[in-house]
């Protein structure tokens, strides 16, 4: 029989970690891919980027609801609890014989907790790595749930064995999402504003002459992110350049993110920021490849952006602690201090690449691991002194 093997997506990037390894895992003979969705990629206040993966072809075998709307810490705690309530009912139901969890979101500890309470084996993508906010408790707790661990980098799975993790069960593998990246055409062939529609003026794109903005909420810090996002606005705004702003995640803040855009736009109506709920993963990477900066505090300026070499301006604590590679200036939330980081980033230009989360193979490695990796549900704490830092 065919080995079930069950992802679950609840934000767009979700999508672009998983879409070679879902690809990869559908192509196999021995397995089987299971997708269940949830969460902000279903909603279209975030752009239904569930559209994005039924275009692509996946068959989705259940869909939850768990999200609480408010955009606050309570309603994060509130929807992690919803979420471990319908994730029971739908492993219950699929029965999967793996379930992966992503890196270190809130909903990706729910998909953690209902399996492994379940008898369920946990493969956990992008354990062991530093951040800011939650994310990165979050991150640890998913760790000590989890049977299986696939690192982006050498020090990540350092810090999975020093946690007590089996090191035979631990695997350097890079992140997925550069698997997309090794046979995609890079060239924009495309309009973004007659493609993705958004909110905003339209103004010229050609290559190296735009900002790309991703701001996401910090969950420790969600009752400033009205304050934080406004700072940003004003920098990009003072530079006078063009700006193609994403919207953020669903994370405690995000309502409050909102609220500092929409002042913002309808008070200072500029001429050169246009603002859009979502993009494929292959167009985001187009636009990434080609903008001058990317600014904001997204982890796709640690990862894509440094394999990539595209200039980052990192904002805030959100990546705090986390490797990256020469192309990222680190800045406060203070507006200055941001359009100082950026005009550095515009005469530096374009950074060498950089190989720190991988060269585009992660998704052969995991699926290998899947197929021939015997798990036992009941783990014990492994210490072994060489692994210690």
């Amino acid at each position: 029989m065919k080995k079930k093997i069950c992802i679950v997506l609840t934000v767009r990037g979700n999508y672009s970690k998983m879409k070679s390894l879902m690809r990869e895992i559908e192509n196999d003979p021995d397995l089987e891919l299971q997708l269940v969705v949830g969460g902000a990629i279903i909603l279209h206040k975030y752009g239904n980027p569930v559209n994005l993966i039924q275009e692509d072809g996946f068959r989705i075998n259940e869909t939850i609801h768990f999200l609480v709307e408010g955009g606050r810490t309570i309603t994060m705690a509130k929807s992690t609890g919803l979420a471990i309530v319908e994730l029971s009912t739908v492993f219950e139901n699929l029965k999967p014989d793996v379930v992966i969890s992503i890196a270190d979101r809130f909903e990706a500890l729910a998909v953690a907790v209902a399996a492994s309470y379940m008898n369920i084996p946990v493969a956990h993508l992008e354990g062991g790595e530093l951040s800011g906010s939650i994310d990165e408790s979050i991150r640890h707790a998913i760790t000590k749930l989890s049977h299986l661990h696939f690192t982006a980098t050498e020090l990540s799975a350092k810090r999975v064995v020093q946690m007590g993790e089996d090191p035979d069960n631990v695997f350097v593998v890079g992140t997925p999402t550069l698997d997309l990246l090794t046979g995609l055409d890079m060239e924009p062939n495309f309009d973004v504003f007659d493609k993705y529609a958004g909110v905003g003026p339209r103004f010229s794109i050609e290559k190296e002459n735009y900002i790309l903005a991703i701001q996401h909420p910090v969950t420790t810090e969600f009752n400033r992110a009205r304050f934080q996002v406004t700072e940003t606005l004003h920098a990009l705004y003072d530079l006078d350049l063009p700006v193609l702003w994403l919207w953020p995640n669903m994370d405690a803040g995000t309502d409050e993110i909102s609220k500092g855009i929409r002042p913002f736009r309808e008070t200072f109506r500029p001429s050169k920021i246009h603002f859009f709920k979502n993009f494929s993963f292959e167009d985001y990477a187009k636009l990434l490849n080609h903008c001058a900066a990317l600014v904001g505090n997204s982890s796709s300026g640690i990862r894509e952006a440094s394999y990539l070499g595209v200039p980052v301006v990192n904002i805030g604590s959100r990546q705090n602690a986390r490797e990256r590679g020469k192309n990222v200036i680190d800045c406060s939330y203070d507006r200055n201090e941001i359009k100082e980081a950026i005009r550095q980033q515009l005469n530096n230009g374009r950074y060498c690449r950089d190989f720190l989360y991988g060269r585009g193979t992660a998704c052969k490695q995991i699926v290998k691991e899947l197929k021939t990796r015997k798990v036992q549900i009941q783990k014990h704490l492994k210490y072994d002194k060489s692994h210690l830092l």
